[in-house]
Protein backbone atom coordinates (compact mmCIF):
# COMPACT_ATOMS: atom_id res chain seq x y z
CA UNK A 1 0.00 0.00 0.00
CA UNK A 2 2.99 2.69 0.91
CA UNK A 3 4.78 1.92 -2.63
CA UNK A 4 1.65 2.84 -4.55
CA UNK A 5 0.89 5.60 -2.32
CA UNK A 6 4.44 7.13 -2.61
CA UNK A 7 4.63 6.32 -6.63
CA UNK A 8 0.93 8.60 -6.73
CA UNK A 9 2.64 11.04 -4.36
CA UNK A 10 5.56 11.06 -7.32
CA UNK A 11 2.99 11.03 -10.09
CA UNK A 12 0.93 14.39 -8.52
CA UNK A 13 4.73 16.03 -8.03
CA UNK A 14 6.17 15.19 -11.57
CA UNK A 15 2.85 16.36 -13.23
CA UNK A 16 3.10 19.91 -11.18
CA UNK A 17 6.62 19.96 -12.39
CA UNK A 18 5.94 19.26 -16.22
CA UNK A 19 2.92 21.75 -15.75
CA UNK A 20 4.91 24.95 -14.02
CA UNK A 21 7.74 24.21 -16.88
CA UNK A 22 4.81 24.75 -19.82
CA UNK A 23 4.92 21.30 -21.23
CA UNK A 24 1.91 20.38 -23.27
CA UNK A 25 0.92 17.19 -21.17
CA UNK A 26 2.46 17.18 -17.83
CA UNK A 27 0.29 14.49 -16.74
CA UNK A 28 1.51 12.00 -20.05
CA UNK A 29 5.46 13.24 -19.50
CA UNK A 30 4.87 12.23 -15.81
CA UNK A 31 3.15 8.79 -16.30
CA UNK A 32 6.40 8.27 -18.50
CA UNK A 33 8.89 9.32 -16.59
CA UNK A 34 7.38 6.67 -13.54
CA UNK A 35 7.46 4.20 -16.56
CA UNK A 36 10.74 4.51 -17.67
CA UNK A 37 12.18 3.91 -14.83
CA UNK A 38 9.98 1.10 -13.86
CA UNK A 39 11.08 -0.52 -17.10
CA UNK A 40 14.59 0.04 -17.34
CA UNK A 41 14.85 -1.27 -13.62
CA UNK A 42 12.84 -4.65 -15.20
CA UNK A 43 15.33 -4.30 -18.25
CA UNK A 44 18.22 -4.28 -15.70
CA UNK A 45 16.51 -7.11 -13.97
CA UNK A 46 15.97 -9.21 -17.38
CA UNK A 47 19.70 -8.96 -18.50
CA UNK A 48 21.21 -9.59 -15.05
CA UNK A 49 22.10 -12.99 -16.29
CA UNK A 50 23.90 -11.16 -19.48
CA UNK A 51 25.65 -8.17 -17.63
CA UNK A 52 26.20 -9.90 -14.09
CA UNK A 53 24.51 -6.99 -12.70
CA UNK A 54 21.93 -7.83 -10.12
CA UNK A 55 19.56 -5.46 -8.58
CA UNK A 56 17.27 -7.08 -6.27
CA UNK A 57 13.70 -5.80 -6.84
CA UNK A 58 12.61 -4.60 -3.49
CA UNK A 59 10.33 -2.10 -2.41
CA UNK A 60 13.40 0.33 -2.05
CA UNK A 61 14.47 -0.24 -5.40
CA UNK A 62 10.85 0.23 -7.40
CA UNK A 63 10.32 3.38 -4.99
CA UNK A 64 13.96 4.71 -6.50
CA UNK A 65 13.18 3.68 -9.88
CA UNK A 66 9.94 5.18 -9.86
CA UNK A 67 10.62 8.26 -8.17
CA UNK A 68 14.13 9.03 -9.77
CA UNK A 69 13.16 7.44 -13.37
CA UNK A 70 15.99 6.27 -15.35
CA UNK A 71 18.91 8.17 -13.90
CA UNK A 72 17.54 6.36 -10.33
CA UNK A 73 17.94 3.38 -12.05
CA UNK A 74 21.44 3.98 -13.26
CA UNK A 75 22.37 5.42 -9.94
CA UNK A 76 21.13 1.69 -8.43
CA UNK A 77 23.62 0.11 -11.21
CA UNK A 78 26.63 2.16 -10.72
CA UNK A 79 26.05 1.66 -6.48
CA UNK A 80 25.66 -1.89 -7.34
CA UNK A 81 29.34 -2.23 -9.65
CA UNK A 82 31.15 -0.63 -7.04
Amino acid sequence: MIIIITIFITFIVFSFIHYASRSKKPFKRAILSILLGLFSLAAVDFLSSFTSVYIPITTLSVLTSAVGGLPGTALMVMLTML
